[in-house]
């Protein structure tokens, strides 16, 4: 026994899409590039500590020289880390580069609203505003 439905096409409204202009994306990845390029100078100067070009402990005295490669490691392992934490930045950095080119930077992840120009302005990766972030830790 056929059924008889009466189907009729739903009309969907299009949606709003909450984004920033062109030029104000465009501000936006000039400070990140900026920052990247900046981050990345800065990676070079960790990196370099890192490597322990430098200073050297061949003419001093065996205690001394102990206590001066102990520093010097934990110097190492504090650059490596920081430069850890840079590397980490730049690609944060380069992931908003992304979402600019997708149109999608700017909005928050879990509301869909605009983050506010003064979040972004200090925390260019951002992809959450500050409320969304404060009831992301609480979770």
């Amino acid at each position: 026994m056929p059924h008889n439905f009466n189907l009729k096409p739903i009309k969907m409204a299009t949606p709003i899409i909450n984004r920033y202009s062109d030029e104000e994306l465009e501000e936006f990845r000039v400070l990140i590039e900026n920052k990247i390029a900046d981050a990345k100078k800065a990676m070079e100067v960790y990196q370099e500590a890192y490597s322990g070009v430098g200073n050297d402990t061949t003419d001093t005295a065996p205690t001394f020289k102990n206590m001066e490669e102990g520093n010097q490691v934990l110097s190492k392992e504090e650059n490596s880390r920081l430069a850890g934490r840079l590397d980490k930045y730049i690609a944060n950095l380069e992931a908003a580069l992304v979402r600019i080119e997708n149109k999608t930077y700017g909005v928050d992840r879990m509301t869909g609203k605009l983050i506010p120009k003064e979040r972004l302005r200090i925390v260019p990766h951002a992809t959450l505003d500050v409320d969304s972030k404060i009831r992301e830790k609480q979770k």
